[in-house]
């Protein structure tokens, strides 16, 4: 059951992020890869600069919402199908991670980040056992869990909420009662690289490495 449920945590916590996003009325084609970049920028800065893996987390993070910054920036102000969009930015993420990764470490493997300092604590977080009647299991159903029970709560209890549903149904009629219709798809957009980073971050302290090709086939959970 553990082996079943463990995986299928981490795509619901990528189809949470996903569905309010395509509630907003838009779709991010680079969910997927993204969940890869993250853990090689994070196991790279760990394993080859040396860092301890909390910053590299981190730096992980901040390059994550800076993508899903300039994805949300590129659809709303060129009025491009986010289709378009995040398709190219999954092509040059997906490039990014093997060319990148071959050239720092001649392979697209990234392993020893259970070496790196502070490996412990973010398993604790990320990727620490739960035993429930007798089956242990990972703590990404936890998170998936709560994360689900807040997009619910934000979705249907809150004035963001609301101006999600209208950003998705008509964005100018949106635009036009006040709400801040391009404001609530980029911060969308980012949610989804947030969903991803966190993701990233589980497969890197469970697997103990990173692998360019991690979470490609993923873009539509």
């Amino acid at each position: 059951v553990a082996r079943i449920l463990d995986p299928a945590s981490t795509l619901g916590i990528m189809a949470t992020a996903v569905a309010l996003l395509m509630i907003g009325g838009e779709t991010d084609l680079s969910t997927g890869v993204m969940t890869g970049t993250t853990g090689l920028v994070a196991g790279l800065l760990a394993t080859r600069a040396g860092w301890n893996l909390w910053p590299a987390v981190l730096a992980a993070l901040v390059f994550a919402l800076a993508v899903g910054y300039l994805n949300g920036v590129m659809v709303v102000r060129t009025g491009l199908p986010s289709f378009i969009v995040t398709l190219a930015t999954f092509f040059i993420l997906r490039g990014a991670n093997v060319g990148v990764t071959r050239l720092v470490t001649e392979q697209v493997y990234v392993g020893g980040i259970d070496k790196a300092a502070g490996f412990a604590a973010a398993r604790n977080l990320f990727n620490t056992g739960i035993n429930l009647l007798g089956v242990e299991f990972r703590s990404a159903i936890i998170w998936w869990v709560v994360l689900a029970l807040v997009a619910s709560f934000v979705l249907l209890r809150t004035r963001y909420g609301s101006w999600v549903f209208a950003a998705g149904g008509d964005a100018n009629a949106a635009r036009n009662a006040g709400v801040p219709a391009g404001r609530v798809k980029v911060s969308l957009f980012m949610t989804t690289a947030l969903a991803a980073w966190l993701v990233g971050m589980m497969n890197i302290v469970r697997l103990r490495s990173a692998v360019a090709s991690q979470g490609i086939g993923q873009e539509f959970v």
